[in-house]
C-alpha cells in the first residue's frame, strides 16, 4: 500500500501544499489557497503584516482540498516537511493564541533598531558570533513590541517564526530549530547556542525562545484537534522544517559548497552554500545555518535577496492590464537589450538590505511617450531585477565566485528566457531549471528522515529536470546596458 508524505510552503501570497509518494518522491497532487493572493497589511509605511490565524485557517482548507483532489487514504500520510516565508515574528500569550499580527519579512520598522545594535555590540562580536548585522531580522522585530507595544509584550509566553507558529498548530507543541532561530538571528555559531548576549543587550528573556528541535527529526506529532480540522491523522510527524531559501534550495539539491539556488518570486534570491571560513559580508549579505549543516561540519547559506523582483513584475502587469505573464515575456521579446534606453529599478518593497537597508524605491527612467510601449516597460522589468541580481554578486567581498552549479526552480520570473538568459550572460554561468516547488521540496524532506540526502538527490534528478539556460557568447551589449542601469542606481543611492 502506498505511502505519502505532505509538505507545506507558507508564503506571504499563497500557502502551498504538496503531497509525495514516499517511496518514488512523485508529487502526486498540490493546492494553492486563498484563490487571490492573501493581503499584507500596511497599517503604517514601512509596515507589513498578517494575520497568523489566517495562515492557519488557509492551511487546513489546502489540506482538505489536496487529499480530496488526490484521492488518496489520509491515514497512509507518514510525514510532514514544513518550509515558511523567513524572518517573521509570531507571538503568543501563555494559551498559545497570538497576540498581534505577524510582523513579516518585508516589513522595515526595525531597520533603526537592528542597525543600532550593530553599532553598540561591536561588528566584531556581530560578524564572528552572529554572522550578522541583527539588521531588521526577527529579533529586531521583537525587541521593537517591547519598545512600542509594551502591554501586548508583556503577555508574551513564546516568539515564533512563521513555521514554528503552523507547526504549533498542527500539534500542540511550541518549539523552533537551529536554522531557524539563525533565520531570525538569534544563533550564536560560534558557541554553538542561542544568541544570549543580543537577548539580553534587547532587554529580553531567554525563556522566551522555544525548545529546540532537530532537523530530519521527529519533531513533534499531529493532534487530535488538528486532525479534525485538516484530515491528517493523530500522530503523524513533523520531521523537517526551514524557511523558504534553505528550502529552494533543498528542493533543487543544493547542500555543497559553491553550489547555487536561484529564486524569482515575490522577492529574488541567490542563495550559495559555503563555509563558515568563507564568510566575509554581514551586513548586505545575510548567512544561516543550511538545513544541512552539522556542528562538526558548519554549513552556512550566503543569501542574497532582492525584495522587489517578482512583485514589481506582477505590479506592472496589473497597471498595464497584460493577459497574462507568457504574453508580457512575448512582447518583451520584441524589444531590443537594454529596452532601448528605458531601465527600472526593482527596489518598491521595503529596505533592502543589499543596500544597506536604505528603501530607494522603484524607480523607471528614460521613458519617452512617442518611443516607447508597455513591451519596453516589460522587458526593462526583467533586465531590471536580473541586473539586481548581478549587482548583488558583484558586491565587494561576497566571493560568488567558486561557483559549481546554478539551479532555479521553473516559475515565475525563470519561466522568461529574457530574465534567465540576461542573468545567465552576465554572470557567465549556465542555469539550470528545474520542476519542482517549495511545497515538493518540504514534503520529499520527509525522505531524508526515513532514508538519505542521497536517495533524496537521486529522486529530484529523476523527476525533475527541465533544461538549461546558457550564456550568450556575445555579452557586449548585456555588459552595456548592465553598466548604464548601474549608474542609474549610484546615481539615486547618492540622493
Amino acid at each position: 500500500m502506498d505511502k505519502y508524505y505532505i509538505g507545506y510552503d507558507l508564503g506571504s501570497s499563497f500557502i502551498k501544499v504538496a503531497l509525495v509518494n514516499a517511496a518514488t518522491g512523485k508529487n502526486l497532487a498540490t493546492s494553492t489557497y486563498p484563490e487571490t493572493e492573501m493581503d499584507i497589511l500596511c497599517p503604517e509605511e514601512g509596515w507589513a503584516e498578517q494575520d497568523p490565524d489566517l495562515w492557519w485557517d488557509y492551511v487546513c482548507k489546502a489540506t482538505k482540498r489536496v487529499i480530496s483532489d488526490s484521492k488518496i487514504d489520509a491515514s497512509n500520510i507518514i510525514g510532514i516537511g514544513i518550509s515558511y516565508q523567513m524572518h517573521g515574528l509570531v507571538i503568543v500569550d501563555e494559551q498559545g493564541k497570538s497576540l498581534r499580527n505577524a510582523i513579516i519579512w518585508c516589513d522595515s520598522r526595525a531597520v533603526e533598531i537592528g542597525d543600532l545594535a550593530y553599532k553598540e555590540l561591536g561588528r566584531a562580536y556581530c560578524d564572528t558570533h552572529l554572522l550578522n548585522s541583527p539588521g531588521n531580522f526577527t529579533a529586531s522585530k521583537l525587541k521593537w513590541v517591547k519598545e512600542h507595544e509594551p502591554d501586548i509584550f508583556k503577555k508574551v509566553k513564546k516568539y515564533m517564526l512563521p513555521g514554528d507558529y503552523i507547526a504549533y498548530r498542527l500539534t500542540g507543541k511550541i518549539n523552533t530549530t537551529k536554522n531557524g532561530l539563525s533565520e531570525a538571528v538569534l544563533w550564536d555559531f560560534k558557541n554553538d547556542c542561542v544568541a544570549d548576549k543580543l537577548l539580553t543587550y534587547y532587554g529580553i528573556s531567554n525563556k522566551l525562545t522555544p525548545d529546540i528541535v532537530e532537523n530530519f527529526k521527529v519533531q513533534s506529532v499531529v493532534n487530535a484537534e488538528a486532525d479534525s480540522i485538516t484530515g491528517i491523522p493523530v500522530g503523524t510527524p513533523i520531521t523537517y522544517r526551514s524557511g523558504d531559501q534553505p528550502n529552494n534550495a533543498l528542493a533543487l539539491n543544493i547542500l555543497n559548497h559553491g553550489e547555487i539556488a536561484a529564486t524569482g518570486g515575490t522577492s529574488g534570491v541567490l542563495y550559495e552554500v559555503a563555509g563558515i571560513d568563507e564568510i566575509t559580508e554581514t551586513s548586505r549579505i545575510n548567512n544561516f545555518l543550511h538545513v544541512n549543516s552539522k556542528q562538526s561540519n558548519p554549513k552556512i547559506g550566503k543569501l542574497l535577496c532582492i525584495n522587489g523582483a517578482g512583485i514589481q513584475y506582477r505590479w506592472i502587469k496589473n497597471i498595464t492590464g497584460a493577459a497574462s505573464y507568457e504574453a508580457m515575456n512575448s512582447k518583451a521579446a520584441g524589444i531590443n537589450i537594454g529596452s532601448d534606453g528605458v531601465f527600472i529599478l526593482p527596489f518598491g518593497n521595503g529596505a533592502e538590505r543589499m543596500l544597506s537597508n536604505n528603501n530607494v524605491g522603484a524607480h523607471i527612467s528614460n521613458f519617452n511617450f512617442n518611443i516607447h510601449d508597455d513591451g519596453h516597460l516589460y522587458r526593462a522589468a526583467l533586465e531590471g531585477i536580473a541586473f539586481a541580481f548581478v549587482y548583488g554578486m558583484r558586491i565587494s567581498n561576497t566571493k560568488f565566485t567558486d561557483i559549481k552549479v546554478i539551479r532555479a526552480g521553473n516559475d515565475n520570473l525563470f519561466r522568461s528566457e529574457i530574465f534567465s538568459t540576461t542573468l545567465a550572460t552576465l554572470i557567465n554561468h549556465e542555469i539550470e531549471i528545474y520542476d519542482t516547488t517549495g511545497a515538493v521540496g518540504a514534503a520529499r524532506a520527509c525522505i531524508i528522515f526515513e532514508h538519505s540526502f542521497e536517495t533524496f538527490g537521486a529522486l529530484v534528478s529523476d523527476n525533475d529536470y527541465v533544461k538549461t539556460y546558457e550564456p550568450v557568447s556575445e555579452s557586449a551589449a548585456y555588459e552595456n546596458a548592465y553598466a548604464l542601469w548601474e549608474a542609474q542606481l549610484n546615481k539615486k543611492l547618492k540622493t
